[in-house]
């Protein structure tokens, strides 16, 4: 697998994360009847949380990796 093809991969996980985690909030304030604004608001919230979900976990993934640079640290 090429980098060019690894890295359009990552993307689209990211993006599947990110939606995945921005339609959870909606879906759940849908049970409490809640008005068009309600709903923008947990949908922009779900899509700022997404967006912390992922760079959270490409930066645990970086640490597992070593790819991290600790000062210190041995190659």
């Amino acid at each position: 697998m090429s980098e060019a093809e690894r890295d359009a991969g990552n993307r689209r996980i990211k993006a599947v994360i990110v939606l995945i985690v921005a339609v959870s909030p909606p879906l759940i304030a849908l049970q409490f009847d809640p008005s068009p604004i309600e709903l923008l608001a947990a949908l922009g919230g779900g899509v700022a949380l997404g967006l912390v979900v992922v760079w959270y976990l490409g930066r645990l993934g970086k640490e597992f990796s070593g790819s991290s640079h600790r000062p210190g640290r041995r190659r």
